[in-house]
């Protein structure tokens, strides 16, 4: 299966100081990747580097479209809950509003296909009826929904999940599977989670990263 992103030889830190080393590693189109492993061994450091926020200290890393490779590609990014600002005064739709800032030019105002699409992702991911409420007054599961909204909401080609399953109860992480199937049916799928039961069960295939790759699962 083609590639839309191609890791060589990465190794990637902060400040001299490597948290991952020597990585090499394909993300197929259309691809469910879990990534796991324990706290401080790198995952989210390669997330990042996936999603071109990090610079690598070695290595490459490329991205393809239709087989063909390209500077860059549509991401969707749902960073860990814990780098959120939750007392921003903002409400649940501009929220999702937001995630479409990269798809317009700079000044332009937003359009009544972008309200029509933050409408669509809202009813989506089951929170249309909080759309007027700040977010400051969200349960930590509603928070994750609208932030991953937010991800969403730019139709990606690629969806990276950091930790999504937090604070979310057991009912709403089973039924984030099927969300995220539906997803995974028209774009590729990179999620962090520390729990390597509920990331086993979601994706189809499975690296732990400690430092290196660790070990590499498909089903």
């Amino acid at each position: 299966m083609r590639e839309i992103i191609r890791l060589d030889n990465i190794t990637a830190g902060y400040d001299g100081h490597p948290q991952i080393r020597n990585i090499t590693l394909g993300v197929p189109e259309r691809a469910f990747l879990g990534i796991t492993g324990p706290n401080g061994g790198g995952k989210t450091t390669l997330l990042r580097v996936m999603l071109g926020l990090l610079r690598p200290m070695e290595g490459s890393v490329s991205y393809f479209r239709e087989g063909r490779r390209v500077d860059s590609l549509r991401m969707g990014y749902l960073p860990q809950r814990n780098a959120i600002d939750r007392h921003f005064p903002i409400s649940v739709y501009d929220t999702v509003l937001s995630g479409l800032c990269a798809v317009k030019r700079l000044c332009a105002p937003f359009t009544a296909r972008h309200h029509a699409m933050v409408a669509d992702t809202l009813r989506f991911m089951g929170i249309a009826d909080l759309a007027a409420r700040p977010v400051k007054a969200l349960s930590g599961g509603q928070l994750q929904r609208v932030l991953m909204a937010r991800a969403l909401v730019a139709r990606p080609e690629v969806l990276v999940l950091d930790e999504p399953d937090s604070y979310l109860d057991e009912p709403f992480k089973e039924r984030l599977h099927g969300l995220l199937a539906q997803v995974n049916a028209h774009c590729a799928v990179i999620m962090v989670s520390h729990d390597a039961r509920y990331i086993r069960s979601a994706a189809r295939q499975t690296v732990c990263v400690n430092e290196t790759l660790a070990l590499s699962e498909d089903r």
